[in-house]
Parts: C-alpha cells; structure tokens; sequence
C-alpha cells in the first residue's frame, strides 16, 4: 500500500528526482530537499536509528544505483543477443535482493517498506550496516569492511572470500563517503 500511496505522491507532486551531479552530497541533496520528498532528512534519520554515519549511508546508495530509484542489474543474453534474465534481484536505490529486504521487512516490522522509497533504503542501508556490525564486529565508522559486508553478504564476508572487484567496490565506497564527509561540512545548511 505504501508503495502505491508513494507512486501516486511522486506522480501528482514530481518531487522526487534522480539528481544530476552525484560526486557532489550538497547538490543532491538540495535537489531533494522539499517537504514531500527529504533526502537529508531521511538520511539524518537512519543514522540517528542505527548510528551509521551520513555519509557511509550515501556513499552505499551512490555505489548501488547511483541514485536511480528503480536501479535493477543488467540481463543476460540468451544467444548473445536476446535479453534475457537479470543477474540478480536487486532493486531500487538500496539495489536490496527479494530475500534481504524480506529478511528486514520482518525483523523491523517495517511490512510497508518499499525498496523505490528513498526514506526506506535509507533505513535498509543503515539497518544492514548495523547488521554487519553485530555479526562481524565491524566497527560503525569501517566504511570499506561495511561496504564488503554489503556487497557481499554477511556469510561471504566472515568466510573472507573477498573477491578483486568487492574490494576495489569498496575502496570506492570509502573514497567517495570521505569526499561526502567533507562536502557536507560544507554544505551550509546540513
């Protein structure tokens, strides 16, 4: 129902927009930033609920989608030609498989959770990160072992079966919630 209440909002009000200069926090968020659709208000809250910083939270969803709200993995090619089946579930900002986001549905209660609400990929990002603290004593500023932790799951990660492109990913993670750290100091407003 959520989900439908919200693509109803974002029709009527075109509030919500894929921003257009995404190495830049400020911009991004002054691009949604009105009473209907609040990036920075959102993100402020997951950190506050789960005590992941800002920044490692937006970095993850910039790493994942690119702040595509309805982001999916490529197809595969039946034949090298046909498009065919999706790598994988990913969906949505968060790029959150179906098992996932029905593991955190259940576990917070959050049954409305919809994985094209800025709002809830937010507090998904900042839950699994929290996850991952628990389960792997991550510590809540690791943005690199968070972000393995995410990418590959939480098993994966402890096996310590980190493959080339996991850690590259996540040396670019780091990288750009640093450039965000330091943008939104200076951002003004945030």
């Amino acid at each position: 129902m959520k989900c439908l209440v919200l693509s109803v909002v974002v029709l009527l009000a075109g509030c919500a927009r894929t921003p257009t200069q995404i190495s830049n926090i400020c911009a991004v968020l002054s691009q949604n930033d009105g009473p209907v659709f609040n990036w920075q208000r959102s993100s402020k809250r997951a950190e506050q609920k789960y005590g992941i910083p800002m920044p490692i939270i937006l970095a993850t969803i910039y790493a994942e989608s690119g702040f595509q709200q309805r982001a999916k993995p490529p197809r595969k090619k039946l034949l090298g030609l046909i498009p065919w089946k999706r790598l994988s579930t990913a969906y949505g900002y968060s790029q959150a498989v179906n098992g996932t986001w029905k593991e955190y549905r259940r576990k917070t209660g959050h049954k409305t959770a919809c994985r094209t609400s800025f709002d809830d990929a937010a507090q998904f990002i900042a839950w699994f990160h929290r996850e991952s603290i628990r389960k792997n004593a991550i510590s809540p500023n690791d943005v690199y072992g968070l972000y393995l932790n995410y990418h590959m799951g939480h098993r994966a990660y402890a096996r310590g079966s980190h493959s080339a492109f996991a850690i590259q990913k996540a040396q670019q993670v780091q990288m750009m919630a640093q450039r965000y750290a330091i943008q939104l100091r200076n951002c003004g407003r945030w």
